[in-house]
């Protein structure tokens, strides 16, 4: 059977919106998942958290009319089980099931899609530079963007496309009109919104370095080269090209307070070296990355943010619940900041994760050589982020 296309149950389950299980797990509630997606697609990717419990049990095992016992027996009764699916049809199903059998249960309403529809923006408040910053935060794929407003003008940086109104929406919010929209790079686990963003009449920005990757849209966006600024209302917006995660990897120094790194350099570790050139070509960009990280941005003030494009389940939050950190705080607390280039070299190629879901595509897609409609790319981009060198923390906390 078709997990999208499951007879209704006889028993109602109620339902539990994304946005109403993340402000529960936010609050530190206990809560009990059961996820019924297929064991590999939950391996690569669940909704994780302290106060989590995630039970994996897949939906054909409640299928037949007799429900195994063993299979009854690993989910809690004595509590209010979540159930989960990929898209809603396979959890609202079971969830009946297992209402008609007495248990607690509700169902999560468009199962991990409509937890990827989550979309966060946080106040920056430790960032005192010009104009006022936000980080906007992406639970499912722990992707990261900045909106810088000042005045009637704002901008954003590393966009998604398929939150391409909201950013619009929300300058108009803070009475401002969306001047520019700016990528750091060729992004390997997102569709980029900036081209979406351009044809609602914002400025598309591309690094110029990345623009022999293959870019075929490159003539119709502004091309950023290092040294180069934007105006935002007061706020400036400084190019600073910053290589190793990819050849045309490029920072933006914002207000002059926080760098925006894109998957240069992250709260809890360095970028992967590897998503643009392959094993062969990762010894190369990591000790390029090296070079970016010592002469170009650990020079830096100490009280200059470092603000990433990802933050994985090993991230720490600041006190403001950004995924921000002071690169004096950084130099501190990761030891591989003051490697060697050899040791630095080797911790980098060391333990790097899978490479992200769909990455060859979603390249190929933000290069402008091959194309994806709204749901395609949403599509996409479902999974793990897996952008930073380690799966496992760089930084002591």
């Amino acid at each position: 059977m078709n997990p999208d296309d499951f007879p209704t149950p006889d028993a109602d389950a109620g339902t539990i919106s994304p946005e109403s299980l993340k402000r529960r797990i936010d609050a530190g509630e206990a809560v009990t998942l059961l996820d019924t997606r297929m064991a590999s697609d939950y391996e690569e990717w669940k909704i994780d958290g302290e106060t989590v419990e995630s039970i994996n049990v897949p939906y054909f095992e409640f299928l037949e009319d007799d429900i195994d016992e063993d299979v009854l027996n690993r989910i809690p009764d004595d509590r209010e089980v979540t159930v989960l699916c990929a898209k809603g049809g396979a959890s609202e199903y079971v969830a009946g099931t297992l209402l008609d059998l007495g248990y607690d249960v509700n169902h999560l309403e468009d199962g991990m899609n409509g937890w990827a529809r989550i979309y966060e923006r946080e106040a920056i408040t430790n960032y005192d530079g010009e104009g006022t910053l936000y980080q906007y935060q992406r639970p499912s794929s722990g992707c990261l963007g900045y909106l810088l407003v000042d005045g009637d003008e704002a901008a954003v940086v590393d966009p998604l496309r398929a939150f391409t109104d909201r950013y619009l929406d929300d300058a108009e919010k803070f009475g401002a009109d969306l001047t520019y929209a700016l990528d750091t790079h060729i992004h390997a686990d997102h569709i980029s919104g900036v081209r979406a963003l351009d044809e609602e009449g914002v400025e598309g920005v591309i690094p110029a370095p990345a623009v022999d990757r293959g870019v075929t849209y490159a003539d119709d966006l502004t091309q950023a080269a290092d040294g180069d600024e934007f105006a935002v209302g007061d706020a400036t917006i400084e190019t600073v090209y910053t290589p190793g995660h990819t050849s045309g990897m490029t920072s933006y120094l914002l207000g002059g307070s926080l760098l925006a790194t894109g998957d240069g350099l992250f709260v809890e570790s360095v970028a992967r070296p590897d998503l643009e050139e392959g094993d062969d070509g990762a010894p190369e960009a990591a000790e390029q990355l090296y070079d970016t990280l010592q002469n170009r941005v650990l020079t830096l003030p100490d009280d200059t943010l470092i603000g990433g494009a990802h933050f994985s389940d090993a991230a720490v939050p600041a006190e403001d619940g950004t995924y921000t950190a002071p690169i004096g705080d950084l130099r501190q607390r990761m030891d591989a900041l003051s490697y060697d280039k050899d040791d630095f070299v080797e911790t980098v190629l060391a333990d790097m994760p899978p490479r992200p879901a769909n990455y060859e595509d979603i390249i190929a897609t933000n290069l402008g050589q091959q194309s994806a409609d709204d749901e395609e790319a949403f599509t996409l981009e479902l999974g793990p982020n897996n952008c930073a060198a380690s799966q496992e923390s760089l930084a002591d906390d």
